[in-house]
Order: C-alpha cells, then sequence, then structure tokens
C-alpha cells in the first residue's frame, strides 16, 4: 500500500494538512535536514584571547621578561604587568562585547508555528526541519523557506533581505524566503529549504568570516615594534658584549642590557591605547552603543563618507500619517461635509487586524463614540480596499486611488470635478514619492466585494515612512563634521530622495535608479562623488559601493539591519547594525546601536575623535622614548662604557613622563577629526626629541664618569636626572595649550621625581644614590638645554608641521581642549 501524501499535490490545497509525524521529524534531525546550523552572533572566546595574546608586541616584551626574571632581578621586571594588562583589557572588552551580543541573539530567537501529527506546536526555529508545514500569522518571522500551501491576503516584509520596504504580496505556490516577516494575512507553509541552504544564510555566509578592522594606529606601532625588533638583534649584540666587558659579572651586564633594550619598546604606548580605546567602548555603551572589536573606535574617527540604509535607519520601518486633503465638491452643495477624521478613526478601530496602512491611521485618529459598525469588507491585497458601513453615518471605502477613482460617479453640472482633482493630487504626491489612499462614501451603501459605481471622493490621506526623531539633527552634525552621506536604498529612487529630502540629506532631489549604474569601479567611483541618494540597489551593489568609495581614498562607515546590509558592513572601514535588525548583521558590524537610535551617531563619531587624536598625542611621548633609548643603547655598545640606566631607572621616568601623565591626556577632550599620516607624523617629531634626549645624557654621564670622586650609581643619578629634565619639557610641549589642570598635572610630574629623590626608600628602591651638588645642578643644566633646543627646533624646524599636512592641532585650542584652527601643532 503506498503511503497517503502528507499534503495534496494536486492544485486543490482545501484538504486538511497534518504536517509531519514525529518519527518523520526525527529522521530529517538526523540526517542534517534541520534548521539547527551554527551561526555564531560574534567571535569565539579563544578567536578572542589568540588575537589579545599572539600579538609581536607581547612577544617581544615577553623574551624580555623572561631574561630578566631568569637572573633573579624581580624588581626590574615591572614592565611586564603592562604585557598582562594590555592583553586583558582587550579580551575583556571583547569578551563582554560577545555575550552582550550573545543575549541579545537569545532574547530576539525567533519561534514557529509548526502542525505535527496532525496537532500545531510553537517550536523555536532552529528546530525545524524540511517539508515542516508551518503556520503564519500576522507578524510571524519566517525562518526558513518555505512555498504557501494555503492562506488568504498574505503579505510579507522583505526589507531586511532586499531593502525594499513596501510588502510583496503572496499567492499560492509562491516561495516566502527565511528572514521576512508576515504584515498581512495568514497562512500554511511548507519547508523547502532549511540551515545553509536558507536564502538568508546564503546571503550572510560570506559576510561570516571574520575579519579585523582596519587600523592605521594598530599599523604603525606593529611598524615600529618590528623595526625595534629587527634593530634590537645588532643591539642587543652590541649592547650585551660592551656590558660584559664594562661590568664584574654576568649580571648586572644582562640587568643594564635589558635595561637598553626594554626601553626602546614602547609598551606604555600599546597598553595606554587599549586603555584609550576601552574607556572609549564604556562611554559608547552607556549610550546604548556596542563595541565588538577596540580597535574599530579609531575608525569613526577617520569617517568621510556615511552610507546610511533608508528603512530602519532614517526611517522606523513604520508608517505614520503625513497629511488629510479633503476632496468634497465645494460649488453649492446641500450635502453636508464629511468628517474624514472621524470617519478613519472609526474605519481604524473597527479593524482588529489592521494592515501597515491602516495601523498608521488608527493611531492618528482616534474612534469616535457611537459609531456602530453594521457591515464591513476586510482589505484584501488583491482588491487593494476596504470597506465599512456604520449606523446613521454612511458606507466608505478606503483604499488605492488608481482602484476606486474608475467607480467614482460622474459629477453633476453644479459641481466641481472632484475626481479630476483626486487623480491629479494623486499624481502629485506619487511624484515626490508619497504613499496616497483615498477615502469615498458609497451612498448606495455597501455590495460586498463589488463596487457601486456611485462611489464620492472624500478625502486624500497620505502617508509617509516614519522618519526617526533625531534623524535631521544626525543628518545635519555630519554636514557641520565634513562628512558627506549617502542614501542607499532597495527602495524606489523617488521613495528614497522623499525620506532623505524630509531628513535634510543634500542632493536630495537628484536621486539613482541603482539599475542604471555602471559597473567600473571608477565611473562608479565618479557618481557616488557627486550623487547621494540611491534607489533599487542590490545587497551586491552596495558592496561594490561600499569599494568604490573607498578606492577614492574615502574612509566609509555604513549603517544597516538587514541580512542584505552583511556583505557591505563586513567591507565598510566602519560597520555599524541596529539592534533590532537581523543576527546576521549584528555579527559581522563593528558596533551595535542595541537602543536602535540612530541619533546616537554625533556622540559616537565624537568618542572615536577624541580617542584618536590623543592617542596621536601621547604617542609622541613614547616613540621619543623609544629613539632616546635606541640612540643610547647604540651609543653605548660603541663606546664599550657601562649603560647609564638600570630598568627600573626608567620605569620611573616613564611614569612620571609618558604614562601617568599619558593617561590622562589619552582621555581628554578633543574632537579634531583624524587624519592619515599617524606614523609620518609623530615621527617628525620623536626621532629630534629623542636624539636631543639622548645627547644631554651622554653629555652628563660622560662628565659625571670623569669625576673620580663618584660611583657608577651616582653617575647613573646624573643621568636620569638631566633624562627627567628633557623628557618634562617634552611633556610640557605635548600638554599644549595648557590650562589650569594640565598645567596642574606637568608641576605634579615635577613634584614627585624631587620627592622620589628626597625620600630615603624611594632612593633606595630605585638605586638613585645623590651626586655632588655640583653635579646635580650640572644635570640639569644640561638637561635645561636639551629642553630649549627641542622648543627651538619645535618652533623653528616645523618637527610636526605643516599644519596642512594634518598634524595634530595640539599648540592651541580651547580650554576643555577641544582642537580650534592653529598655526602650530606639536
Amino acid at each position: 500500500m503506498l503511503p497517503v501524501p502528507l499534503w495534496s499535490s494536486t492544485p486543490d490545497r482545501s484538504m486538511t494538512i497534518n504536517g509531519l509525524t514525529s518519527a518523520e521529524v526525527d529522521a530529517r534531525r538526523l540526517d542534517g535536514r534541520s534548521n539547527d546550523v551554527p551561526d555564531p552572533t560574534s567571535r569565539t572566546i579563544s578567536q578572542i584571547v589568540r588575537s589579545n595574546v599572539f600579538t609581536p608586541f607581547n612577544a617581544l616584551l615577553g623574551v624580555l621578561l623572561i631574561i630578566i626574571l631568569s637572573v633573579g632581578e624581580a624588581a626590574d621586571g615591572l614592565f611586564g604587568f603592562v604585557l598582562v594588562g594590555n592583553a586583558l583589557i582587550g579580551i575583556v572588552q571583547e569578551v563582554r562585547a560577545k555575550r552582550s551580543l550573545d543575549r541579545l541573539a537569545v532574547l530576539n530567537a525567533p519561534h514557529s508555528m509548526v502542525r505535527r501529527d496532525g496537532e500545531e506546536h510553537t517550536i523555536a526555529s532552529k528546530d525545524l526541519v524540511l517539508d515542516d508545514v508551518i503556520v503564519l500569522t500576522l507578524g510571524d518571522q519566517i525562518a526558513v523557506d518555505a512555498e504557501l500551501l494555503d492562506g488568504a491576503g498574505l503579505e510579507v516584509d522583505e526589507s531586511l533581505l532586499t531593502g525594499e520596504a513596501d510588502p510583496v504580496e503572496k499567492a499560492l505556490g509562491d516561495s516566502v524566503l527565511s528572514g521576512s516577516f508576515v504584515v498581512a494575512g495568514s497562512a500554511t507553509v511548507r519547508a523547502t529549504a532549511v540551515g545553509e541552504n536558507s536564502y538568508a544564510f546564503k546571503l550572510s555566509s560570506e559576510a561570516r568570516r571574520f575579519s579585523m578592522v582596519k587600523s592605521e594606529l594598530r599599523t604603525g606601532i606593529d611598524r615600529v615594534i618590528k623595526l625595534v625588533s629587527w634593530l634590537m638583534i645588532p643591539t642587543a649584540v652590541l649592547l650585551v658584549t660592551s656590558q660584559l666587558a664594562a661590568h664584574d659579572g654576568i649580571i648586572n651586564a644582562i640587568q643594564a642590557s635589558t635595561a637598553g633594550l626594554v626601553a626602546m619598546v614602547p609598551e606604555g604606548l600599546v597598553l595606554l591605547t587599549s586603555i584609550a580605546f576601552a574607556v572609549g567602548a564604556t562611554r559608547l555603551a552607556s549610550r546604548k552603543v556596542l563595541t565588538q572589536e577596540l580597535a574599530a573606535i579609531e575608525g569613526l574617527a577617520r569617517v568621510d563618507v556615511i552610507c546610511v540604509d533608508k528603512t530602519g535607519t532614517l526611517t522606523e520601518g513604520s508608517l505614520a500619517l503625513g497629511m488629510i486633503e479633503h476632496l468634497e465638491p465645494t460649488a453649492s452643495d446641500p450635502t453636508p461635509t464629511i468628517d474624514a477624521a472621524a470617519v478613519l478613526g472609526a474605519m481604524g478601530g473597527a479593524d482588529a487586524h489592521p494592515n501597515p496602512s491602516l495601523a498608521a491611521i488608527a493611531a492618528a485618529f482616534a474612534a469616535p463614540e457611537g459609531w456602530v459598525l453594521t457591515d464591513a469588507v476586510p482589505f484584501s491585497s488583491a482588491r487593494k480596499w476596504s470597506a465599512g458601513t456604520f449606523a446613521d453615518q454612511g458606507s466608505f471605502v478606503l483604499g488605492a486611488p488608481d482602484i476606486l477613482l474608475d467607480h467614482a460617479a460622474a459629477p453633476p453640472a453644479d459641481r466641481s470635478d472632484s475626481t479630476a482633482a483626486a487623480r491629479s493630487r494623486v499624481e502629485h504626491f506619487a511624484a515626490v514619492g508619497r504613499r496616497v489612499l483615498i477615502l469615498m462614501s458609497s451612498p448606495e451603501g455597501l455590495n460586498g466585494e463589488v463596487l457601486f459605481d456611485s462611489l464620492v471622493p472624500v478625502a486624500l490621506v497620505v502617508l509617509d515612512e516614519a522618519v526617526r526623531e533625531a534623524a535631521p539633527a544626525t543628518i545635519a552634525y555630519f554636514g557641520q563634521q565634513g562628512v558627506a552621506v549617502k542614501v542607499i536604498s532597495g527602495d524606489s529612487p523617488v521613495t528614497v530622495s522623499a525620506v532623505a529630502a524630509r531628513v535634510g540629506v543634500p542632493g536630495a532631489d537628484s536621486p539613482i535608479d541603482a539599475r542604471t549604474l555602471p559597473e567600473d569601479q571608477e565611473a562608479l567611483a565618479d557618481i557616488l562623488e557627486s550623487h547621494s541618494v540611491f534607489g533599487r540597489v542590490t545587497p551586491q551593489q552596495k558592496r561594490e559601493m561600499v569599494h568604490a568609495l573607498q578606492s577614492r581614498g574615502h574612509v566609509v562607515a555604513m549603517t544597516g539591519d538587514g541580512v542584505n546590509d552583511t556583505l557591505a558592513l563586513k567591507d565598510a572601514d566602519v560597520g555599524v547594525a541596529m539592534g533590532s535588525g537581523s543576527a546576521a548583521a549584528r555579527a559581522v558590524a563593528r558596533f551595535v546601536l542595541l537602543a536602535n537610535d540612530f541619533g546616537v551617531f554625533p556622540s559616537v563619531i565624537a568618542e572615536g575623535r577624541k580617542v584618536i587624536a590623543n592617542v596621536e598625542r601621547v604617542a609622541n611621548l613614547f616613540l621619543t622614548k623609544t629613539f632616546y633609548a635606541m640612540t643610547l643603547a647604540l651609543a653605548i655598545g660603541v663606546a664599550r662604557i657601562p649603560f647609564p640606566f638600570i630598568p627600573r631607572h626608567f620605569t620611573i621616568i616613564s611614569s612620571l613622563t609618558i604614562g601617568i601623565p599619558g593617561f590622562f591626556l589619552a582621555l581628554a577632550p578633543n574632537n579634531r577629526r583624524a587624519r592619515t599620516g599617524f606614523l609620518a607624523r609623530v615621527l617628525r617629531f620623536a626621532i629630534p626629541a629623542g636624539l636631543v634626549s639622548a645627547i644631554a645624557v651622554l653629555v652628563a654621564f660622560g662628565i659625571a664618569r670623569n669625576d673620580g670622586g663618584i660611583s657608577l650609581e651616582q653617575a647613573r643619578t646624573v643621568a636620569v636626572i638631566t633624562l627627567f629634565v628633557v623628557t618634562l619639557w617634552v611633556l610640557e610641549i605635548l600638554s599644549r595649550p595648557i590650562n589650569l589642570w594640565r598645567g596642574a598635572l606637568v608641576g605634579a610630574m615635577g613634584a614627585a621625581f624631587v620627592g622620589a629623590l628626597s625620600i630615603p626608600w624611594f632612593r633606595a628602591y630605585f638605586e638613585l644614590p645623590l651626586p655632588g651638588t655640583a653635579l646635580a645642578l650640572s644635570a640639569v643644566g644640561i638637561g635645561a638645554v636639551g629642553a630649549i633646543l627641542i622648543e627651538v627646533g619645535w618652533h623653528v624646524s616645523g618637527w610636526n608641521l605643516p599644519v596642512d599636512d594634518g598634524e595634530p592641532e595640539f599648540a592651541k585650542g580651547s580650554a576643555t581642549g577641544v582642537a580650534e584652527p592653529a598655526h602650530t601643532t606639536s
């Protein structure tokens, strides 16, 4: 006996559909035909740990830490805390972001109503299997690709897949796609593709491959570390051999050699950058912005083009009443004026399951008291109208103008032609991308689904996509900050243009139909440079647009919420997803707006600018140390004399002139937009300043060594004093403009150093025995000469100039630290 089919294969689908049996479900699940596939919402813990631990910086410092600990000088291994702290900060922040995304995914996990063994059950959508019979109702998310078996008036929203905001009607036998939503009607469907074979999964599968965000800061610092690593090999050989010759014991030689090598590594810069990024991420989190990767904050500061999706970004994804335009005859008409608002409120209130258009009307008008519905024709996407009769009030029809106006009564001779006026106004609103319904009265009442040819126009109902309240102010902010806005949508160009104009996007009056765009990247880039609004854009075109803009040197941010946005979000320099968007979009984006508030964008970009500008400021401090340490190591190695410092000496100098003040400077207010060329700008200051510092130390140390009455330890104290004076002035330059708190910061660092020299315990711990008064004063004097040379060189030689190359404008600015136009930099 042949098995009875679970559903009819004939056109007659009215028979009862029992769905799969439990045994059939188990069989499909065992052979992998289920919807439960790996779909990570973020990176794994192991991926996060590896990316933060296995770095060139950690490798370099780790080797030096092992060497210094192996000779028993733990007091000189304080730099190991920097290594551990840097890795922990990155891991903790990114794990927190991962857990937030995972929790969001669990909260938003979809469920489906499935029919199995003749009964309906609600299950997690991941538990669906191929051929499952699924019951769809208003508001359901469709979790698999399926075929429509039966139903009435089904309309689905595919905007997350295509960007098209208009609902799509579905008839028997049509396919519905995973990732879409039911916005009208109900239906029963059969799953035809699940898991990796579904449309939404395939569309976002390429975007699932994680890639690190582009970071000029990280790249520049890595380049310095690689350079230092290569230079360390010959320098270490030279320095170790010279220290073995200059010292009696191997421990003292290793201690001095390690001091020179560790100082060459800008370890604090990596740590401070991580701290600045982490604090920035925490501040963004307080504004409901989730940061998935710390370095992405840098990208925010460099953004000069932002591509926004219309649906869900500029708009709320719903409709709102725009206006009502009355159309009743205006000549000698004895008929009382119809209260269109009351009629619309009554029709909206009478429908228990309104479609999006009627829901917008119901939200605008309350149902009037005393209106009793006696007859109704529900809305149908096939008819494109709905109707109702209210006791003592009359009968009314609401729907598409092109359908209803064909049933309008001819106007009497003494009345103006409201039908002609209505058609003219409908054409006007359609030309500017607005949605229009028409309300008409039916003097003869209702006749089921058949319209009488005596309808009288009452009013046009103009609907708009609900624009996010903060969108106009946000677009204006971008304009003020020199950030170009490109609106890219799958909707019609006219509709996109209308929304863009409402929020104030420049160039909104010249929309481009993406179906006419060239495939050549150069030609596409030309159009993108000159236009701002694009409609009918496919997911692949969004990605190509991002690439075309990047080919012109732009730093591109991309916002989106749908599966159709994932490829562009991933390839953009900064991808920003809405928290209510698809899991795929949230997983690949660098930032997630948890509150779906486009209005937080100004604060997001401001946070990025503050971080990058201040990190660039303090990078001058750290790389100055790298170059004076490198110069000293080479000079001492050639001269074959004892190294003027031990590791703990660099700890106190670096802490007071770089680490502690750098922490405060890195978190200060700063709104200057970042520019390319970070490393070149910093090196133009750090190399000369480092050379001057090293020369000052060598002169002071040489003078002290020639004084036969002092020990090596006292001569090293002279070198420490000289280096501190020079680097304290470097700090003063990079703290400009000096205001109250910055002046106090520089003064406090100087006082702390004097205190360390004055308190016996600190002198003993840091091995800083005091030299004679004359040598101490000579150390201060030589340091002052070095400071003067750096100041003169900064002003005269333009080490960190010119301004038009995009240097940090540190020399002048507001008291809060927000950069203003300047003529000098530091």
